[in-house]
């Protein structure tokens, strides 16, 4: 089976899990909160999870990392801690959890204002900063767009909204950015989302980071835990393999990079023209690849792959009940090119071989269909 829908969950790295194991059995499974030596020895081992997570996008200081159990959960806090007030100001281009936040934002009263997209599924920065006034409480751009791959330079985009309002908080979801693209956070950045599961960590731990001095809000209340921030009894398994999945990934992340981008590129350039027209732009992370069969069922299409051995999906997993995707529209496609989606995406694990397997594979697939639906 060729699996390429690691921008849904990686494969969870073995190392990273085998060196972990250790905090679930006998000698380490102890509570983090827990005030005798055992206890205090796992509440360290967190620490030391949180300090290196922190240096590979913070080298230079100035954040805090906050431990949550989802990417959804750390957009979640982030949105309704900042948007409180006056306006909010988003993408059309967000996952779910930013943009259903936004749509209960509404339902509170908060205006909400969306920028639109440019074709490949990048925010229309200058839309978007025309949106910002004195009045905008926080604004919230996605770093890496998790259907199409188009990278927003956050950074900019930061420093200009806060060139318009001082006051405002600027977050990023950077759940399909962290690990795979070069990057580092700028004090103009005040929150920004990760997610283990993206770069081979298990799933049910995630991560805020916050600018110190940043106003962040619990979402989740009771024992205290993360300095008040999150409470529940800290997983210190999965921290742990966050942590050493985290720090395999940053250590070849620009030769992986390099590598994927090849990859990417071979996929562009043999998938059947004649049925297949790629969405995501040249410029886009070349971890997550986007492209229409107009006319065809991309549903269709998917399960076809899966039953010849390959693995993709049709845009977000967590928008796969519907059948349109709202970011793939926004983008300006028709329904009908829209209905053809599908999105491949690679992970550091992904070999050559089975790029080049895939690309046969699909294209037989689509052709096949293209003939049926005639």
């Amino acid at each position: 089976m060729i699996y390429l829908d690691n921008a849904a969950t990686t494969v969870p790295d073995e190392g990273a899990v085998n060196a972990a194991l250790q905090f679930l059995k006998i000698d380490g499974f102890y509570n983090p909160s827990a005030l005798y030596r055992a206890g205090f020895a796992a509440h360290k081992e967190i620490e030391e999870a949180r300090r290196t997570i922190l240096s590979l996008i913070a080298p230079q200081g100035g954040y805090e990392l906050v431990f949550t159990g989802s990417g959804s959960e750390a957009d979640n806090q982030a949105v309704f801690s900042s948007a409180r007030r006056g306006n909010f100001v988003t993408t059309a281009g967000e996952h779910a959890a930013i943009y259903q936040s936004a749509k209960e934002l509404e339902k509170r009263g908060i205006e909400v204002r969306f920028a639109p997209l440019r074709s490949d599924g990048s925010a229309d920065t200058e839309a978007l900063l025309s949106m910002v006034d004195k009045d905008t409480s926080c604004v919230s751009a996605i770093h890496v767009n998790n259907e199409t791959g188009a990278v927003n330079d956050i950074a900019a985009i930061a420093a200009a909204a806060k060139k318009i309002n001082p006051a405002l908080l600027f977050h990023s979801d950077g759940v399909q950015a962290f690990g795979k693209i070069p990057f580092a956070l700028t004090k103009d950045i005040d929150l920004y989302t990760v997610s283990a599961h993206k770069i081979g960590g298990v799933r049910g731990v995630a991560g805020l980071f916050r600018k110190k001095g940043a106003r962040l809000s619990p979402y989740i209340f009771g024992g205290g835990q993360e300095n008040g921030l999150r409470s529940g009894t800290e997983n210190t398994f999965a921290i742990k393999q966050f942590e050493f999945a985290a720090k395999k990934k940053f250590s070849s992340l620009k030769e992986d990079f390099e590598r994927i981008r090849s990859y990417n590129l071979a996929v562009r350039q043999g998938l059947d023209k004649t049925i297949f027209r790629v969405l995501s732009s040249e410029n886009a992370s070349p971890y997550v690849l986007s492209v229409s069969a107009r006319g065809l069922r991309g549903e269709v299409l998917l399960h076809m792959l899966d039953d010849a051995g390959v693995m993709v999906g049709t845009g977000s997993a967590c928008s796969s009940k519907n059948r349109y995707s709202r970011v793939i529209l926004a983008c300006g496609l028709d329904e009908r090119s829209a209905d053809g989606v599908l999105r491949i995406s690679f992970a550091a694990t992904t070999t050559l071989q089975e790029t080049e397997q895939a690309i046969g594979i699909i294209n037989s697939c689509a052709a096949s269909l293209a003939e049926r639906t005639k």
